[in-house]
């Protein structure tokens, strides 16, 4: 608290009172408001965060039994994923600085209230449109962990480290669950399973009723110029990363959309950099510490969720068609999955206390190191499941160590009133890492044609071994000298 008190007079900013009354005629939300016990604010914050996990990992098994439910081939449910993509990109930095500006409860209530809705709408009526206007609301889902951090830091900053670590483990388990529950369900109905969120998405907008304010509403204004630069050149950027296998990475489709979106980028800089109320401060991207983090969870994220989906095409593959892979079917395939985000889950949970004996640096050392160990591991032994698994779930921890310590490090390098937008940078640099290791690996797959349709088993090799030193790489940042100050021997550390 002395800390925040502390960056409060330095900004000129006053801290937030404990108790935040609330505008609205909700009576529901005025009774709670302020009064939640210390104790109880990291359960409910979770209960939104298992929203958000079991958001992002239902719709996977279910898109390919769904759509053909609705009358959609493959090449409408890749639309629908893009879709899904270009949201994620063009919602995460707009959702963040709103929340900064307006309230980061506010922000957090309305984009929970907008995935409930886009759950509901495609479980009660599934069509082509519903599917991809409720896929639109459900993006959403990037602003959450912003936003909590935001509320987080404001009302248990004692409880930062651990707190952040908890809600990372919550939602690495609850991706797994959340497809698990939604492939059984599909296994009576192709579409069952969407009833998935509904109920999960219904308790996190109750739970937010009872979260407080993170910060009382900050001076300033929204640049509606600079949001339209941003978001059409992430449209570009993104465009190019899902379709670019498709029309052909030379192709003038690509080329043109490539060169529009780091144009729209470089104009949004310039203007950034003139305005009076900048949508994000432009510092912030050359901020020795924030770029060191926001490269590792670039390079992290390239090969541990990067490679989610060739991961489930590999236990997929039946070796009678394609000479390699164990065959498993969707349920199996599921369970391994969920195998894997609990080993992230446990690792997560360790994080801060490692971190307080070990330093940042030495944490950022061991995700990196670690999830290269992993696909090392998978590219030398892959012959059965057995042997595949124990390189999985290697890469399963290593996703919890650096999701948990980035957004760590990510919320406590910026003053209190810009928490959101920073954390909300990393989360876009983690999509952007993800999407980027997904286009690559796709191209290596394409360049490694096997039997059946299906890539040959040295393109998977291939893929290991990229993510394995794009991995190593991000571990290497950590060695940047100017960007960590390990904290002062006479500082104690953050309680929790």
């Amino acid at each position: 608290m002395r800390e925040e008190a502390r960056t409060h007079e330095n900004t000129g900013h006053a801290p937030p009172e404990r108790t935040v009354a609330v505008a609205g005629p909700a009576s529901a939300a005025r009774a709670f408001t302020g009064r939640l016990p210390d104790g109880a604010l990291l359960p409910v914050m979770a209960v939104v965060v298992v929203c958000s996990g079991v958001t992002q990992g239902y719709l996977t098994p279910l898109l390919p039994g769904v759509g053909r439910h609705v009358g959609v081939g493959g090449v409408g449910q890749n639309n629908l994923y893009l879709l899904s993509q270009v949201s994620f990109a063009v919602l995460t930095p707009l959702l963040s600085r709103l929340g900064d500006l307006f309230g980061h409860r506010r922000l957090l209530r309305l984009s929970v209230a907008a995935v409930a809705l886009g759950s509901l709408l495609m479980a009660l009526r599934p069509s082509v449109a519903t599917l991809s206007a409720g896929m639109v609301l459900q993006s959403s889902v990037v602003g959450f962990f912003p936003l909590l951090a935001g509320i987080l830091r404001t009302r248990a900053p004692e409880r930062g480290r651990t707190g952040m670590s908890v809600l990372v483990g919550a939602l690495l388990l609850s991706i797994g669950i959340g497809g698990l529950i939604a492939g059984t369900l599909s296994d009576h109905h192709a579409v069952e399973g969407l009833w998935t969120a509904v109920p999960v998405a219904l308790l996190a907008v109750l739970a937010t009723l009872l979260l407080p304010e993170g910060r009382a509403a900050r001076a300033g204004r929204f640049h509606y110029g600079a949001a339209l630069l941003l978001g059409l050149g992430l449209v570009g950027l993104v465009l190019v990363l899902a379709q670019g296998a498709a029309w052909g990475w030379a192709s003038g489709r690509s080329l043109g959309c490539g060169l529009a979106g780091v144009v729209l980028l470089v104009c949004w800089v310039l203007v950034e950099r003139r305005a009076t109320h900048p949508l994000v401060q432009v510092r912030l991207l050359g901020d020795p510490r924030l770029a060191v983090v926001n490269a590792h969870t670039f390079c992290l994220a390239f090969g541990a969720i990067g490679f989610l989906g060739a991961n489930a095409v590999f236990l997929g593959t039946d070796a009678r068609e394609a000479g390699y892979g164990p065959g498993l079917g969707s349920q199996a395939i599921s369970l391994v999955s969920l195998g894997m985000v609990a080993a992230g889950c446990a690792a997560s949970t360790a994080t801060p206390y490692l971190a307080r004996r070990t330093g940042d640096r030495a944490m950022l050392l061991t995700g990196g190191i670690g999830a290269a160990l992993g696909f090392l591991l998978l590219v030398v032994l892959h012959g059965s499941l057995g042997q595949y698994l124990l390189g999985a779930l290697v890469v399963g921890c290593a996703t919890g160590v650096f999701e948990a310590v980035t957004r760590s490090l990510a919320t406590e390098a910026v003053p209190g009133e810009e928490t959101a937008v920073s954390v909300g940078v990393n989360e876009l640099s983690l999509s952007l890492g993800a999407a980027i290791g997904a286009a690559v690996i796709g191209a290596l797959f394409a360049a490694h044609p096997g039997r059946g349709g299906h890539p040959a088993q040295a393109g998977f090799v291939w893929a290991w071994g990229v993510c394995a030193a794009v991995a190593l790489l991000g571990a290497l940042t950590a060695l940047v000298p100017s960007a960590f100050r390990e904290r002062p021997a006479t500082v104690p550390p953050a309680r929790g």
